[in-house]
């Protein structure tokens, strides 16, 4: 945008310059020759006035002398003819040429001869000049002369080159002006464009100086940030009441549980005891979706202050909280990273929510005797951490949909789980500044790849989501696996979701 206006400055200018300079330079090239010429009709009317006694029947020794010692001296050469062209007196340099002829043609009819073009700088022939020599109105005679283009030339080309010299000059100002010119007006639409890769990098504060540029730009910085407010509000808004109803759900759902609970004993025959069951297990899986939104809600909310965070260490810690559910279900879990440090950056908790997320769902489609494998590689300037599973996996359709929020694959829809574990996942890992990948694993099974930027060199011991939580539980919720299977909110044992 910036070389489109510099360019339209340019050729403005250019315009401006020929339209101006053209004209200029032809009336300096007219001038130069006007003078000239000037200058030679007076030499040839002198010497017109003292070639009228050698026609009258003198001496032309006078005469011979003067066109001898003129180009001797100014390297001009000159002739003198009567009326039937027969030459009267010559210098010595000079030679007839078809424009000598036309002129002393037109001086023998009575009429001064100075030619019609002006001399320009690729011009070559000599400047012709004649005038009639009159005795009492009648022509008896010319004198012609002509005379070398060079000085005239190299006078108007030296006046043209002045010309091009100040024409350069007034581009290069016509240059940085329409530079600073050019980004005053573009000041804003660059600053506009700056922070709209910062708001789509997740910082939502930042905003347009609506005081800058012109005051089109200035309105569309100040229309862009009332918008920006707008949907930032509207953002969180949403996230505000998703939050604030999943919370405010949990008590009467708490409440009702309770209630179909205590219905238990006064059920007698088999089927009321089934569906009896049956609305205990719809009421858990309620309470593990009100948890999950709260949970993604937090996530979303999240400012993206960075923690410097051991990969190894957390992957260690979420390793021995979920072995006693895999032993339960028969499942080999392990840690296979190496146990020096993996210093990574993320948010608070991602890694911890992360992998209890992918591990819950590995244990549970891997089914009894799969196996569950955690590690932590480093990878360039940042860190990975793997969970690869022995399950079913999904298909490629269904990797590109695994993200989204509440999708379930169709064979897992009986299975326990909201739909918003993988989500969650994406969301912590995103605002870390990392990515999720996942593919299917070989020969079965899928592998969940979270790539983290590392820590700089010298950060220190891990904070934040560093350390193994409190309670030796997994944290997070629950997630597609690296199975690949659809995302699902279980618990180990019979830990329960949080109210908040």
């Amino acid at each position: 945008m910036r070389r489109r206006l510099v360019i339209s400055y340019l050729l403005l200018m250019a315009l401006v310059l020929v339209a101006l300079e053209t004209p200029l330079a032809v009336t300096l090239a007219n001038r130069e020759t006007d003078r000239v010429r000037a200058d030679r009709l007076a030499d040839a009317t002198r010497f017109a006035s003292l070639a009228g006694p050698a026609l009258r029947g003198g001496g032309t020794g006078q005469l011979d002398g003067e066109l001898a010692s003129y180009e001797k001296l100014y390297g001009i050469s000159a002739a003198v003819v009567d009326r039937e062209q027969r030459t009267v007196a010559v210098s010595a340099g000079y030679r007839s040429s078809p424009d000598t002829e036309l002129a002393l043609r037109v001086a023998l009819s009575g009429q001064q001869f100075t030619g019609t073009e002006s001399v320009w700088p690729w011009v070559d022939g000599p400047i012709v000049v004649a005038v009639p020599i009159n005795d009492g109105g009648e022509v008896l005679g010319s004198v012609v002369t002509t005379s070398p283009v060079d000085a005239v030339r190299r006078a108007v080309t030296t006046w043209w080159l002045a010309l091009a010299v100040i024409g350069l000059l007034a581009v290069l100002a016509c240059v940085l002006t329409a530079f600073g010119l050019a980004g005053w007006v573009l000041r804003p639409v660059i600053e506009l464009d700056a922070v709209t890769h910062e708001i789509a990098e997740g910082d939502r504060t930042a905003r347009v100086q609506h005081r800058l540029g012109p005051p089109e730009l200035r309105r569309l910085a100040a229309g862009f940030n009332h918008m920006a407010d707008v949907v930032s509000d509207v953002m969180d808004r949403q996230r505000a009441f998703v939050a604030h109803a999943s919370h405010q759900l949990r008590n009467p759902l708490t409440a009702l549980r309770l209630r179909v609970e205590e219905l238990g004993p006064s059920l007698t025959d088999a089927e009321g005891r089934a569906e009896h069951r049956l609305a205990l297990e719809e009421t858990d899986r309620l309470a593990q979706v009100l948890d999950a939104l709260l949970t993604l809600a937090r996530a979303e909310r999240e400012e993206n202050r960075l923690v410097t965070v051991d990969a190894v260490a957390v992957a260690a810690s979420r390793v021995t909280a979920w072995e006693p559910l895999a032993r339960r279900r028969a499942v080999t879990l392990r840690l296979t990273a190496a146990s020096a440090p993996r210093y990574a950056l993320t948010v608070p908790t991602a890694i911890d929510q992360a992998l209890d997320a992918l591990i819950d769902n590995a244990v549970k489609f891997s089914g009894p005797g799969g196996a569950v494998t955690v590690d932590v590689e480093p990878d360039g300037d940042g860190v990975t951490v793997v969970v690869r599973d022995t399950g079913p996996g999904m298909t490629d359709s269904q990797l590109e949909q695994a993200t989204e929020r509440f999708w379930r694959a169709p064979d897992a829809q009986n299975v326990e789980g909201a739909g918003l574990g993988l989500t969650i996942v994406a969301v912590l890992v995103d605002a870390s500044g990392g990515h999720l990948t996942m593919r299917r694993g070989e020969p079965r099974g899928l592998v969940a790849e979270l790539w983290f930027p590392a820590a700089p060199t010298g950060d220190g011991h891990p904070t934040g989501d560093g350390h193994p939580t409190g309670d030796g539980q997994p944290a997070g919720e629950g997630a597609p696996t690296g199975d690949g299977l659809p995302d699902v909110e279980g618990r180990p044992g019979p830990r329960k979701p949080a109210a908040t």
